[in-house]
């Protein structure tokens, strides 16, 4: 019969109980809700009951938590809703994308799909234009795969840009010299390497040029030779910009770049350059195009639905 109420133990022997419960039993609550079967666990065991099928539903998710919860990675109650918007396969497509970065305890990897495959393809291009909303991990994956690349001496430095369209002309008014007026457009990229490395390492690399992070305007005349080198914020890039910027790449380099095109904050009259190249550029052998959506946002739940209500607004 389908409204059959079966029961359903999965062994968590050698998972850490508190990562797969949660702060007071939030993940496995939120389990309970999204597929609404009765979570509970006991000793070794976490028992599933409620009807055939929602039972099976939560069986693949459950098994995807102990799995993370052995791991000793962290699950948090939107780890859990990623689970169950990916049926519970979510992690599978990443398992060989895991980047372990020396002196960072935590592992980076994929956590969704769409960003396994991003990963994948700057693994396999020389170019990549990763192009998606706000919280989907567009540049913390690419300054990942740029550290990575450092630590494994695959090249000799990061190149890290942004525009820094919001100053324009208003960059003389603000106070200290040329770099205290840019750098909190270039905040996002500090953040982002901090998490990636211990600070003393950070500052280091900085201090020897090995890690550059800067204004777009600054890489005019220049050749990014050896080099990883991302564009952040690319959207905000005018044609000829985004032209210098793909031209100053040198041998042994590669270049990922980023952008949301519902944030473009240039005049209405003025071209983004990272529309234009998803015009022009796309078939190129080594180019690859990347798109990820708000099932790919990894922030705070409910980004992912202020991110899906302007899209519906926008009528996207």
């Amino acid at each position: 019969m389908s409204d059959e109420t079966v029961a359903h133990r999965l062994s968590t022997e050698g998972a850490d109980l508190l990562t797969l419960a949660g702060v007071n039993d939030a993940n496995l609550i939120e389990l309970a809700r999204l597929v609404g079967v009765k979570v509970s666990l006991r000793g070794d065991a976490l028992t599933l009951t409620g009807s055939v099928e929602s039972v099976e539903r939560a069986a693949g998710i459950a098994q995807r938590m102990v799995e993370t919860a052995k791991q000793r990675r962290p699950l948090t109650p939107d780890d859990v809703l990623r689970l169950h918007d990916n049926g519970g396969t979510e992690g599978d497509a990443g398992a060989g994308l895991r980047i372990a970065l020396p002196g960072v305890k935590k592992l980076i990897q994929p956590k969704t799909a769409g960003q396994a495959a991003y990963l994948q393809l700057m693994a396999d291009n020389d170019i990549v234009i990763g192009i998606g909303p706000a919280g989907t991990g567009k540049t913390y994956l690419a300054v990942a795969a740029a550290v990575d690349a450092l630590t494994r001496k695959r090249v000799r430095r990061i190149i890290l840009a942004r525009p820094a369209v919001e100053a324009g002309e208003s960059l003389g008014f603000l106070p200290g010299d040329l770099q205290a007026k840019v750098d909190p457009y270039l905040r996002p990229l500090y953040d982002a390497l901090d998490d990636m490395m211990p600070a003393e390492r950070v500052q280091k690399a900085l201090e020897t040029r090995v890690i550059e992070i800067a204004p777009l305007a600054y890489m005019r005349g220049r050749t990014l030779g050896d080099a990883f080198v991302i564009l952040d914020e690319a959207q905000n890039a005018t044609s000829a910009q985004m032209k210098m910027f793909l031209t100053r790449l040198g041998v042994n380099s590669k270049a990922v770049i980023t952008g949301d095109k519902t944030q473009i904050d240039l005049p209405s009259r003025e071209q983004s350059g990272l529309i234009q190249i998803e015009r022009i550029l796309t078939g190129i052998e080594g180019i690859g195009f990347h798109y990820l959506n708000e099932s790919d946002v990894v922030r705070h739940r409910l980004v992912r639905e202020i991110v899906k209500a302007y899209a519906e607004d926008a009528g996207i």
